[in-house]
């Protein structure tokens, strides 16, 4: 049997010319069991399948990582454990701090959620003993923490960034090329020390072909332009 796991929480299985998709959905966890004889080795190649027969709505699921980077915009629901009066589900103000009772203007901005958790923690023990603090972020609405693509694809659209998340993942994400799309002439823009960048991505090698080498690992405020064919 061989198997991997994809960064968008898909976990395939491979036994007897079998494919075992299995993901999570709602907290349940489904299984859909795809009869194939190819065999061919290439994670991109399953990636695309897996757009074919799952629905988009569960391939754009994707749970905010534990090490994702707080952003102004961003929802957190802050909670302490058996301490209710303190729990709250609060934005992240624009200039970047939260509160919430008896924590009063927590820079929020530039921390993973266990780092905010800890910090307030360290607050909450002037008052209450051994506070336990757990931050999930419910909405990842920062521009800084996002990840676009635009342009000839089925669902331009902005995603929250998460750890592992690739070139591939986005596109699967917006469903996939449109029919004018001309994929080979794809750009990724990004921002490194306030300079911008840009780099070309053969997207029609990548779907069309598996060339892994495409499948550009992405980072916070990333964005795919795809262009359309020229006629």
């Amino acid at each position: 049997m061989r198997s991997f796991a994809t960064s968008m929480g898909v976990a395939v299985l491979q036994s007897a010319g079998r494919w075992e998709v299995l993901l999570r959905a709602q907290g349940d966890m489904s299984k859909i069991l795809i009869m194939t004889k190819r065999k061919r080795q290439n994670s991109a190649w399953l990636h695309l399948f897996l757009l074919s027969v799952l629905p988009l709505s569960v391939l754009a699921q994707a749970p905010v990582m534990p090490d994702y980077v707080i952003g102004p915009g961003d929802t957190l629901d802050v909670t302490v454990y058996r301490n209710q009066d303190l729990s709250r589900t609060v934005p992240v103000r624009p200039d970047g701090k939260i509160s919430t009772p008896l924590v009063e203007n927590m820079v929020a901005v530039g921390k993973t959620p266990s780092m905010l958790a800890r910090d307030i923690e360290k607050v909450l023990s002037e008052y209450v003993r051994s506070p336990q603090v757990n931050v999930i972020v419910t909405q990842a609405l920062s521009a800084s923490s996002q990840v676009e693509i635009v342009g000839q694809v089925q669902h331009p659209q902005a995603m929250a960034y998460r750890a592992g998340l690739t070139v591939l993942d986005v596109l699967l994400a917006s469903g996939g090329l449109s029919e004018y799309a001309a994929g080979n002439r794809a750009t990724l823009k990004r921002t490194v020390n306030g300079k911008a960048e840009q780099i070309n991505i053969k997207l029609d090698r990548l779907v069309n072909k598996g060339d892994t080498t495409q499948n550009l690992p992405l980072q916070p405020g990333d964005i795919i332009f795809v262009p359309q064919s020229r006629f």
